[in-house]
This record gives structure tokens, C-alpha cells and sequence, in this order.
């Protein structure tokens, strides 16, 4: 393939899917690229501890497995938080199901910082964990969305499956909720 067909960082989404499906599997290579570690911020945010690369290799596989779905109404990425979203509900759905009960996993240990740095980063992290359960799910997902991934909106609404206003609203009381309690 000649070097000006490569795939590269300034290839809009949609030409890079529409040379996967043309058999270029370098834009598939491309896209995964741009987009896996939004995706995963994005997994964590929802409170994934474990298998996060697991679910953005399943949203992956989903949305390629799919991609004649993808009408573009929204951005691929938001289009791969929708579908990394319902893989979340889906696991915690699951997990409910089978209720495994005393499993320890590897994120539950606990481990001894000796430096200062880690005991102010601890402290500053618990507080703004406090914050964040002082919210409503819907609110601590519109806010992680905007905080953490810059998404506008429009592409929040429809990951979350609201209305634009609706996402401002819970964005601006999450705010609130957030500011008051990081000024306790």
C-alpha cells in the first residue's frame, strides 16, 4: 500500500472504517489505537476494577462485528462508550446472578506508602471518592464522561441515553455536590 493510503492520526474515523471493511487491517489497527485507552478510562470510571481490558476487547469486537450498524449519527468513540457501557451493565448483571461471595481480588489488597507524597495523594483521592458517592449514578457517569473523556454533551446524552439537557443538569449538580464536598 503506498504511504500516502497509510492510515494515520489525522484519518477521520469513518474513512479508517471504511478501509477495514475494504480489508485494510491497519485502519482497524489504527482505530483500536485512537480509541482503547479513552474506552478503558471510561470502564474504570464506571467502577470496573477487574477486567477492563477485557471489556474494551469486547466493545471492540462488538463494534467491528457490527460496524454496518454504525449509521455515524454520533462519533465512533461515543458510538464504543455506549457499547463498553452495556458490557459493564451486562457483567454487573451477571455478577449479580452468580453472587460469588468471599472471592478477594487483586485490587483488595492493601499495600503501605512510606512517603508523604503517597499519604497526601491517598488523602486527596478519598476525598474526592467521598465526593463522588455522594452522587447519583447517572450524575457520577455525565461527570466522569466530561471530566475524564471531554465529551460534549450531545455525545454524553448519547452514551447515557438522556437528552442533552438533561445531561447539563446532572453535569451541573454533580458539579455542585463535587465542590461542596472537596470545601468541607
Amino acid at each position: 500500500m503506498r504511504a500516502d493510503h497509510a492510515p494515520g492520526v489525522d484519518t477521520p474515523d469513518l474513512e479508517l472504517i471504511s478501509r477495514w471493511r475494504g480489508g485494510d487491517e491497519r485502519a482497524a489497527t489504527t482505530l483500536v489505537e485512537r480509541h482503547a485507552d479513552a474506552v478503558a478510562r471510561y470502564v474504570a470510571s464506571l467502577g470496573e476494577r477487574e477486567g477492563v481490558e477485557e471489556v474494551v476487547q469486547d466493545a471492540f469486537v462488538r463494534a467491528f462485528g457490527s460496524l454496518d450498524s454504525f449509521r455515524g449519527d454520533s462519533t465512533l468513540r461515543t458510538w464504543l462508550f455506549t457499547i463498553a457501557r452495556r458490557l459493564v451493565l451486562d457483567r454487573r448483571r451477571n455478577a449479580r446472578r452468580s453472587r460469588e461471595v468471599g472471592v478477594v481480588g487483586e485490587g483488595d489488597a492493601v499495600t503501605e506508602y512510606d512517603a508523604l507524597d503517597g499519604l497526601i495523594a491517598r488523602e486527596a483521592q478519598a476525598k474526592m471518592a467521598g465526593a463522588l458517592a455522594r452522587l447519583t449514578p447517572t450524575q457520577r457517569e455525565v461527570f466522569t464522561l466530561r471530566v475524564n473523556d471531554g465529551m460534549s454533551y450531545k455525545e454524553i446524552a448519547s452514551v447515557v441515553g438522556t437528552s442533552e439537557g438533561a445531561a447539563r443538569v446532572h453535569y451541573h449538580n454533580a458539579m455542585r455536590t463535587v465542590k461542596e464536598r472537596l470545601n468541607d
